[in-house]
């Protein structure tokens, strides 16, 4: 009993000591983003200024990509806790509406947990970088299929014979992005992200079937 205790003692301080050196890493990664830029910004400097080798690095990331798109990791993970915790009552795109605006405002205002610093990092990051925009685009799209068991769980269907699950979270997607992209454009209005994406799942709610110029 007492060899089964240390060796569970020893397993613990192991994953313990790991995950240190996994958010040393974050931070250190961040840090250097917003003093050099991501472009500028390699893997060796991440790992030198945790005082680790790049092969220690490359056991907690695949890339420099990687570590900046925790923060989306997390963004994503908060959103789909308050898509479930909407009201069952609510439309699926209120529901949407809300539980994303309220976790885009949170990364804003730092609440939730969420660093406002890194957040404006990251959305320079995206403007900035082409390849940090394609791995974000790559990440968001994988996570998809989240989205769409949520909105399929809400409805009450099934998303492997309803497609209606899958249209939502795509439009969802894109209405994002759209904000994402746009939100700082003079004919927006929009004095923050937040705004912005409020501002376009409200168009998506009220409907999109819009009438050409013609009528």
């Amino acid at each position: 009993m007492a060899t089964d205790d240390t060796a569970a003692a020893t397993a613990g301080r192991r994953e313990r000591k790991k995950q240190r050196t996994r958010e040393a890493l974050i931070d250190a990664a961040f840090e250097l983003f917003e003093e050099k830029g991501f472009e500028a910004t390699t893997v060796e400097e991440i790992a030198d200024a945790v005082d680790v080798s790049s092969r220690t690095f490359f056991r907690y990331f695949a890339s420099k990509e990687d570590v900046a798109l925790t923060f989306q990791e997390e963004q994503q993970a908060a959103m789909l806790n308050a898509l479930t915790a909407r009201p069952a009552d609510e439309p699926v795109v209120t529901a949407m509406r809300r539980a994303i605006v309220g976790v885009a405002h949170a990364c804003e205002e730092g609440s939730l947990g969420f660093d406002p610093g890194r957040f404006r990092c990251i959305m320079d990051m995206m403007v900035s970088s082409p390849a940090m925009m394609a791995r974000s685009l790559e990440h968001a799209q994988k996570k998809q299929a989240d989205l769409t068991r949520v909105i399929a769980e809400r409805m009450g269907v099934d998303p492997a014979e309803d497609l209606r699950p899958h249209v939502v979270a795509a439009m969802a997607a894109c209405g994002f992005r759209a904000a994402a992209d746009n939100w700082e454009g003079a004919s927006m209005g929009c004095t923050s992200l937040s705004e912005a994406v409020d501002q376009a799942f409200a168009i998506i709610e009220g409907g999109v079937n819009f009438p050409s110029k013609e009528q």
